[in-house]
């Protein structure tokens, strides 16, 4: 039971929520197009499975990554991590990011596999090697010694992933084609997945400095890295608003605006924030903000 309980933790369920939102805002873009197709909520429910394997394989590479590299140490002021902590080991670690690797790729095979049969073989090598690249830019974030999460690349990873694979991808699942304005929506959940992370950077700026962890957020410095927090999550607003007036959305489905408030109030708080520990509660506000937003945008879109 213990350890049931450690692996739950190191899965960190509460960035779950945030790395599905993609997957549910590309599904909301594409059903008024390919509603018809018989495997559409076959397809939904493994892209859920399939993102939500990759997000516990990286948070448990994340765990091992930082623990080996001594990143995670007593100045960390977020929650502490398995290995940090010694409730599991590396060898524990090393087999549970194996195993989640391998089931995220079954996973992903399945849903290929219902998006394109066996008549579209390119396009599903395509989609496998997409999958493989998921996992080794899960794994990659902070293992080894080329993790580029240590090199200032972990937003540009997070929004390729967070955002244009996991909203345009979904949504090519669907139908096998591209609408060009789904690039929008597609900015704007990466942009707000990049939002978490700065401010767990911005909270972890002075620990990563010290241990030559160079987050885009450490080169920026603390003030700037403020102000590109303010830029990505205030051009993902104005790009979910964009998308719906292309989409000629009645005017009271733009209600889902009102999820605009939690943001609001976040962006206030990060302008006057002094003390980095406190951005430790931020993280849930935008993570879940990001899941609400991205809910009511999609009920928007399909209602």
């Amino acid at each position: 039971m213990f350890k049931t309980k450690t692996w739950i933790s190191a899965a960190r369920l509460r960035t779950l929520p945030l790395s599905i939102s993609g997957i549910i805002v590309g599904t909301a873009c594409a059903y008024p197009y390919y509603a018809s197709n018989p495997h559409f909520s076959l397809i939904f429910l493994f892209a859920i499975l399939t993102t939500l394997l990759f997000q516990i394989l990286s948070n448990f590479a994340n765990d091992y990554g930082d623990g080996v590299k001594g990143t995670d140490n007593e100045n960390r002021i977020g929650p502490k991590r398995a290995l940090q902590s010694g409730l599991l080991t590396k060898e524990e670690l090393k087999k549970g990011i194996s195993i989640t690797a391998g089931l995220s790729l079954i996973s992903a095979l399945i849903l290929i596999y219902l998006a394109f049969g066996r008549e579209h073989f390119l396009t599903s090598l395509f989609f496998f090697v997409l999958g493989i690249s998921c996992v080794a830019a899960a794994i990659k974030y902070t293992v080894g010694k080329s993790a580029y999460g240590y090199k200032g690349l972990g937003d540009l990873f997070v929004f390729i992933f967070f955002g244009l694979v996991s909203v345009m991808g979904s949504f090519y699942l669907y139908g096998q084609a591209l609408n060009w304005c789904i690039i929008l929506p597609a900015i704007a959940v990466g942009n707000l997945s990049i939002s978490v992370l700065n401010i767990n950077n911005m909270r972890d700026l002075d620990a990563d400095k010290v241990v030559g962890k160079h987050t885009l957020a450490v080169k920026l410095g603390r003030q700037k890295a403020k102000y590109y927090h303010y830029f990505i999550v205030l051009f993902a607003l104005v790009a979910f608003v964009v998308y719906a007036v292309f989409s000629a959305i009645p005017w009271w489905n733009f209600a889902f605006s009102i999820a605009y408030i939690p943001f609001v109030k976040h962006l206030i708080f990060v302008k006057n924030n002094i003390e980095p520990s406190a951005l430790d509660s931020q993280m849930k506000v935008v993570a879940l903000s990001t899941f609400l937003v991205s809910l009511l945008f999609s009920l928007a879109l399909i209602i």
